[in-house]
């Protein structure tokens, strides 16, 4: 099964970063928040993937392309590059990875349309190139095919902006910076969707997967949402991205669950 993630847009709250690379080859750690997002999936035996390229999409192709010689220990014959003998050192040998030139310009559903042609099977899978979570994908794709119907979507317990104060008596007992909010639901991304959901989508520029599309499928009752309670967290700002670099340091990330 296909697994497409969304890695065209400019990113610009996070200006700090994004102006020298796609908000996907963003770090957590030393490694791109896009490599955290594949290796949940490649976890759960999704290992098939569609990059949607958009605004310094070939930063990512360079990124893939450069991928054995970054990520191995090798020994080369100077003089002769044809002669590079790697010694493996990663775990991703069986990745199979297709680069989509998507537009630079484009909208999330015209993105997810022009890669319909890569897509041979009956089911899909969608999310964006921002966005971590402790989600049991398999989980997520068994609730997809019980209930029968077009689409859904995983929805997630957002952060809050604001720290929270436990109290007693006018004292601080506890401060949580960025709780997760208790009430309510928004979309997280995590997508599975029958290959049926391309009718609703369009190629031109302006067609927002958010929007038009996801509307329409919920007004026909074919849009289900998977709730998550665990953790889930996008890269949208600069403090976001510290926060989970300093989780990624802790000794238990928590959506590392490879």
């Amino acid at each position: 099964m296909k697994v497409v993630i969304l890695c065209g847009g400019r990113g610009t709250r996070l200006k700090e970063e994004t102006e020298f690379r796609p908000k996907p080859l963003v770090r957590i750690g030393n490694k791109p928040v896009l490599w955290h997002i594949m290796k949940i999936y490649a976890h759960y035996g999704f290992k098939d993937f569609i990059l949607c390229l958009g605004y310094k999409g070939d930063m990512i192709k360079e990124y893939f392309l450069n991928y054995e010689i970054m990520n191995n220990d090798f020994t080369i014959q100077l003089g002769n590059r044809n002669n590079i003998q790697f010694h493996s050192n990663h775990q991703e040998e069986d990745w199979n990875v297709t680069l989509a030139d998507t537009g630079e310009r484009a909208e999330t559903g015209a993105r997810i349309k022009r890669i319909e042609k890569y897509i041979d099977g009956d089911l899909f899978m969608i999310t964006y190139g921002d966005g971590v979570a402790n989600l049991n994908i398999k989980e997520l794709l068994k609730f997809h095919e019980a209930h029968k119907k077009i689409g859904t979507m995983t929805g997630v317990h957002p952060s809050s902006r604001f720290g929270e104060l436990v109290i007693k008596d006018n004292q601080v007992l506890q401060f949580n910076e960025k709780p997760q909010v208790k009430e309510g639901l928004i979309n997280g991304g995590f997508f599975v969707f029958n290959k049926e959901f391309f009718n609703y989508l369009k190629e031109d520029d302006n067609c927002y997967l958010e929007r038009k599309p996801l509307e329409k499928l919920a007004k026909e009752g074919e849009l289900m949402v998977y709730p998550l309670d665990g953790f889930w967290q996008c890269v949208d700002t600069y403090r976001e991205l510290e926060l989970l670099n300093n989780l990624w340091r802790s000794p238990s990330p928590p959506w590392k669950v490879w």
